[in-house]
């Protein structure tokens, strides 16, 4: 529980993911936000944005399809977390969670979901299908994700907010 409540960073990634629906966020993205932002506070919860938010409920903008089981899976198109970026946050930064306005943290189209592996082997839980972060700031801002208590569940919904704190 206690990885699901801290200080938020965002990274946006909203104009490369409007570009290519199967942008995968790459170590790149998270040093950019360092270099504008200071280097990410330890035991932080980083939310990735990629502006997919803003498409639901549509499924077929959101997901690249409507179709639904395994046969849809080669249509599924959104952007998620580059497996190499989820290793280099699990060895170079201290992280109590990732969030990601997507249906995953894995793009559209994996089958292996390295990214869900990285993390999760490392008990770095996956916040996925995160609301509209336009509003929040890229930091100065604090997480609350609280689940649903489901007994031997590996997942599960929850609700997540963000506090502002006034100036």
């Amino acid at each position: 529980m206690e990885n699901l409540i801290g200080e938020g960073v965002k990274i946006d990634v909203s104009a490369k993911a409007s570009a290519d629906r199967d942008y995968l966020i790459t170590v790149d993205d998270i040093r950019a936000w360092e270099t504008a932002n200071g280097k990410m506070p330890e035991w932080c919860i980083i939310l990735f944005q990629t502006g997919f938010a803003l498409r639901w409920p549509n499924k077929k903008t959101y997901l690249g399809t409507d179709q639904k089981g395994p046969d849809a899976v080669k249509d599924l198109h959104f952007p998620g977390l580059h497996p190499d970026a989820a290793k280099w946050l699990v060895e170079n930064r201290k992280i109590k969670a990732v969030g990601i306005d997507t249906a995953s943290i894995d793009y559209g189209q994996s089958t292996d979901f390295a990214a869900h592996v990285a993390l999760m082997t490392n008990n770095i839980p996956a916040l996925e299908n995160v609301a509209d972060m336009s509003k929040l700031p890229a930091k100065g801002f604090h997480v609350f994700a609280m689940p649903m208590k489901i007994k031997g569940g590996s997942g599960g919904p929850l609700r997540i907010a963000a506090i502002i704190p006034s100036q």
